[in-house]
């Protein structure tokens, strides 16, 4: 198993992807720390990986409580000995965030997610990087879309917070690398499955007139694959980057656009 020994703590962990990167590192061996702001989702993921023989332990955190995310990374640390994996996948309502002309978003619309994504995964990298400086060794993985690469219209501040926060990957694997640690990004297009792809994908579409099946179509015929990543896709690339087997990986961006975007 690639993550066999490995300690791994998921922000966002009820959430779609938090739920399925946290399935893929149990079953590959990690003892997952599960956090959401509601315990609700994040326990019924646990009971799933418990179930499957894997170990899981929940707690609440607010991911932009910085005094929550760091009681809770002390807590693990005293518990199991050390932080080997963090993981930021936490997401944001996106009414009122996206499908809207850019000119037509308020102030507070458009900074909304860059300010929440950016101070979340300000807290919890640098707090898991702290734990981890002290051992040598770790890894950070943090989530972006499309959108921070490609001009996508009506995404309103989302393209920006992915952006930056990928920009502060580049710069913690700049800095903690020389310390063993390694630093990486799972740049995906939109996956269908997920509730808040659901969400955003009627919002895009209802923006241009369309139904949400004639977005979803021309957003797969963008893709070389001419068709959309899994929820099973980015969580396996997932473990495999937070493994030993990608050990000589940092500052690197995963692509998993299923080729709408070519490196």
């Amino acid at each position: 198993m690639l993550l066999t020994n490995k300690n791994a703590v998921i922000y966002g962990a009820g959430g779609a992807i938090g739920g399925a990167i946290a399935r893929a590192f149990a079953r590959e061996g990690a003892r997952v720390f599960l956090t959401g702001h509601s315990l609700t989702s994040v326990d019924a993921v646990a009971s799933d990986i418990l179930a499957a023989g894997g170990v899981a332990e929940t707690a609440q955190v607010d991911a932009l409580d910085e005094q929550a995310v760091e009681e809770h990374l002390s807590a693990v640390v005293e518990k199991a000995g050390a932080i080997d994996i963090s993981v930021n996948a936490i997401s944001l309502p996106q009414r009122g965030v996206q499908g809207i002309p850019l000119i037509k978003l308020s102030p507070e619309s458009f900074t909304l997610p860059i300010m929440t994504y950016m101070k979340s995964h300000f807290l919890t990298t640098s707090a898991a990087a702290r734990h981890m400086v002290e051992k040598k060794s770790g890894v950070i993985l943090t989530l972006t879309a499309t959108p921070a690469r490609i001009a996508a219209p009506h995404v309103g501040g989302m393209a920006p917070a992915w952006a930056a926060i990928e920009a502060l990957t580049r710069s913690l694997a700049a800095e903690l690398g020389p310390q063993g640690i390694r630093a990486i990004c799972l740049r995906s297009d939109a996956i269908p499955e997920t509730p808040v792809i659901g969400v955003v994908y009627d919002l895009h579409a209802q923006a241009l007139g369309i139904t949400r099946e004639q977005f979803q179509a021309f957003s797969e015929n963008m893709n070389l694959l001419k068709r959309l990543p899994t929820l099973t896709e980015v969580a396996n690339v997932a473990a495999f980057m937070a493994s030993d087997q990608a050990s000589a990986m940092t500052a690197a961006i995963a692509n998993l656009s299923a080729g709408l975007i070519a490196d």
